[in-house]
């Protein structure tokens, strides 16, 4: 009996040990092997190679056992002299905007009042007489010669009239927070020396009580109401413009700062079609019926993980470079100005409340000290009231530009997030100490390593159109706190720049986290999406004087190799 068991155990162990045998190994749909690669996981690990199943992460490590993994169908990929990170994720932009600034004209590159208004005169010569020219990206202080006729540090649409008399023009700011009309426009939309002054804006007035064209904050709505809306279709167009702009800039995500009903139409029916390529996380931006409405249907949280909507976007006070943002004293350039508030306070309270009890999260655009001190403020309201809803809030301060010292800590007690757009830094400081003097730059500007000493986690981003959505300048500025003309040359306030891990971190892990998306991307790790960059070379160890040059190779999203720059 006792030979009968031992044989028994004896067939059964070889039966065993044939099955395992037998058994294929599952290989992978995409291997992605042979280089540098990324993980930003816990352990800031870097490996050979990863392997991917599906849309997910299937294993990482050597080459030499990833390759194991490579069958008859495996798409291979090898890495050459590239690096790979997890995909970039912009945290900060306006999705539309970046698509209809590639329908627009797009003014950013141009380095004169002339240059523009000679654009504008092409643009009107090609198109019939009386449609509309639109354009943005213009910004005064970056142009390399001033106009004749400049007021209040602006330029007044005399140049512009003369040149296009029979278009109405409308020349958005690059910062979003002041416009350009010219004559034409003017009338159309009934802009006199006596039409009222909106509040929280401005309709600047010449020293002969006539509108100069400059439309600031609150007040471009006066003209843009005359603007003919966009049709269905040219929305679709630029959407779809926006998508392939995304990926060609190697990003995978996409953290929209604000869309209304529209937008969100045109969202849901791309990710319906399998045409949505990026992963979208959407503000919901609007008026208060509109966002109470959705507030009442909860947050959106798509399985798929390409569209989701769980956040709503407001805004306290305008940009620096217009003079809108909210201070606390007045400019150092503008005696007697304190920027503007430009949704009243008690209107964001009741919505952040709302939103709070709802379980959606808040983001608020604040840029002067002042700004940021009364959204914090209602963000301690809310929390105090709603302590179950907002266990995890992670409440975000969109772009959080200049903080007075006093409120700095509160971001990381509060459990507050500061996205803050590095390249606003490379953009801005070099005029900005002009609107708030040496000591409130060097105490509480662009201030990235007392927020991440403090324990904040930065979301970075570079709020395009404002900028171009090309992440690598926004890098070099975080690790630099340079001009992209790399000046100067030890950087502006050197001790706040970031670390390269730290930069990495604010445009993969940190800005999954800020959207809740930190268990499935942000990080190379089995189990999460298969979203990567490829960059071709290596952002973490090459010169600082050679991160501009920087180009991306491929974009991944789900492991499907959606753009390849070869």
């Amino acid at each position: 009996m006792e030979m009968n068991i031992k044989n028994r155990v004896f067939f059964f162990a070889i039966l065993t040990l044939s099955f395992v045998a037998c058994t294929p190994v599952e290989n992978a749909d995409l291997v992605i092997k042979s280089g540098k690669i990324y993980t930003v996981d816990s352990g800031n690990s870097i490996v050979e190679a990863v392997a991917v199943k599906g849309e997910r992460i299937m294993a990482t490590g050597k080459t030499a056992d990833i390759s194991k993994l490579i069958g008859s169908d495996t798409e291979v990929i090898d890495l050459g002299e590239g690096a790979m990170y997890p995909g970039f994720i912009e945290g900060h932009a306006h999705f539309m905007g970046v698509g209809y600034n590639l329908l627009n004209l797009d003014l950013m590159p141009m380095e004169s009042y002339e240059e523009i208004v000679e654009a504008v005169a092409e643009r009107a010569a090609d198109i019939p007489e009386g449609e509309w020219v639109l354009g943005r990206g213009w910004h005064q202080d970056k142009w390399v010669s001033t106009p004749e006729g400049m007021f209040r540090g602006f330029p007044t649409h005399d140049l512009l009239s003369e040149a296009v008399p029979n278009h109405p023009v409308w020349l958005g700011h690059a910062s979003g927070h002041a416009g350009l009309a010219n004559a034409k426009a003017m009338e159309i939309a009934g802009i006199t020396e006596s039409t009222d002054q909106p509040e929280g804006g401005e309709v600047f007035l010449g020293l002969d009580g006539k509108p100069t064209g400059i439309f600031n904050e609150t007040a471009q709505r006066l003209v843009r109401g005359s603007i003919p809306q966009e049709t269905e279709e040219r929305a679709v167009q630029a959407a779809k413009l926006a998508i392939e702009s995304c990926l060609a800039n190697g990003l995978t995500g996409f953290q929209d700062a604000g869309s209304g009903s529209g937008t969100i139409k045109i969202l849901e029916e791309l990710a319906a079609n399998d045409e949505l390529k990026i992963r979208m996380y959407v503000m919901l931006r609007g008026d208060t019926s509109f966002l109470y409405e959705r507030f009442a249907q909860g947050p959106i949280i798509d399985p798929e993980n390409r569209l989701t909507i769980r956040a709503v976007k407001q805004a306290a006070d305008g940009a620096l470079g217009s003079r809108g943002a909210w201070l606390l004293e007045e400019y150092s350039d503008a005696p007697g100005k304190f920027g503007h508030n430009v949704t009243p306070v008690e209107i964001m309270d009741e919505v952040t409340m709302r939103a709070a009890e709802a379980g959606f999260q808040v983001c608020i655009h604040a840029i002067g000290d002042r700004g940021n001190r009364v959204v914090l403020d209602l963000f301690e309201k809310a929390i105090n009231a709603y302590p179950e809803q907002t266990r995890d809030h992670r409440f975000r301060v969109e772009h959080a530009q200049h903080i007075n010292v006093e409120d700095i800590p509160r971001f990381a007690s509060l459990n507050v997030i500061p996205s803050m757009q590095a390249i606003h830094m490379a953009s801005d400081r070099p005029w900005a100490i002009d609107r708030l003097g040496r000591e409130r730059i060097v105490e509480g500007a662009y201030v990235w390593q007392t927020l991440l000493q403090q324990g904040s986690r930065i979301v970075n981003g570079t709020d395009a159109p404002v900028e171009p959505i090309n992440p690598i300048p926004s890098l070099y500025a975080s690790v630099s706190r340079k001009t992209l003309k790399g000046t100067p040359a030890s950087g502006y306030e050197p001790e706040q720049k970031m670390t390269r891990e730290q930069a990495l971190r604010s445009y993969t892990i940190d800005a999954a986290y800020a959207a809740f998306e930190e268990d499935i991307k942000g990080s190379i790790e089995v189990g999460k999406l298969a979203d990567f960059t490829v960059l071709d070379r290596d952002f973490m160890v090459i010169p600082e004087n050679e991160i501009l040059d920087i180009n991306v190779n491929m974009t991944i999203v789900g492991g499907e190799v959606l753009y390849n720059r070869q």
